[in-house]
């Protein structure tokens, strides 16, 4: 077989992934705190035909040899933490980390996740929670008559109750950093875990040693530049269509020396 057309597969099944993490970039462009993926490539191992270095003849060497590479493949996918466009909104309960950061929520069998989506709301028992129901670590409870609720950018959680002067401290929310948060594992619904790839979390004070603060009223919107991706998009379809080019040409080489030697 036409070592071409195999080349040519791995070039098609590359783009074709690639493509599809586009697709899901897209598809986010409007996902509070989502953060783009990003595709990396190698090159596939070559058949060594001549050692560059190896002798031509007992005086010479040869420059460069022959080295015939094999196609390509997707080593793996980037999550990109680079900050996303801020909205301001009216919601009190709406907090975005402006800087570095994560909010940590309680999964449903107690376990840790983290998020950059500060959306929250408040449960049936004052509790503050995301969007589906997971509460915010360590656990701050709203009391039922809160005329209003300030957060800090220190995190500090503070109530203002009715017949009360002084304002009542609910608690305060911490902000979870990792050395390396693109190890961080996607498990969907805005959530990361914690990877052998991530270190662990280490718990900070937020706007403390270089750690971001939280602003309250705020949403931290996807980091996804339409405009960029539809450009890579461009490329992506661009690099399928002269891969696809390649089978139909070695096709062609195929067929023609059959014919010749038929």
């Amino acid at each position: 077989m036409n070592p071409a057309l195999w080349i040519s597969k791995t070039g098609l099944a590359a783009q074709d992934r690639h493509m599809a993490t586009i697709s899901n970039n897209l598809a986010n462009v409007n996902t509070v705190g989502f953060k783009r993926d990003r595709v990396s490539f190698e090159d596939l191992f070559y058949h060594i035909e001549k050692q560059p270095g190896a002798l031509a003849d007992q005086q010479n060497i040869l420059p460069s040899g022959m080295q015939v590479g094999t196609g390509v493949r997707v080593t793996g996918t980037q999550k990109i933490f680079t900050t996303g466009n801020y909205q301001t909104t009216e919601q009190a309960l709406d907090m975005a980390v402006v800087g570095d950061g994560f909010f940590q929520v309680a999964m449903p069998d107690g376990t840790p996740a983290y998020t950059r989506n500060g959306q929250f709301h408040r449960n049936a028992e004052g509790t503050i929670v995301t969007a589906n129901g997971l509460p915010i670590e360590p656990g701050i409870q709203i009391p039922s008559d809160a005329v209003s609720i300030t957060v800090s950018e220190d995190g500090s959680v503070i109530a203002a109750l009715p017949g009360v002067v002084e304002p009542v401290d609910l608690g305060q929310i911490p902000l979870i950093t990792f050395v390396n948060p693109a190890g961080l594992q996607a498990k969907g619904g805005n959530l990361f875990v914690e990877t052998a790839a991530s270190g662990a979390p280490v718990e900070n004070l937020a706007g403390a040693n270089g750690v971001g603060k939280i602003k309250q009223f705020t949403l931290e919107m996807s980091n996804v530049s339409a405009v960029e991706e539809l450009v890579n998009m461009i490329s992506v379809q661009r690099a399928y269509e002269m891969n696809s080019k390649v089978i139909s040409a070695a096709d062609q080489m195929m067929q023609f020396a059959n014919q010749a030697l038929g």
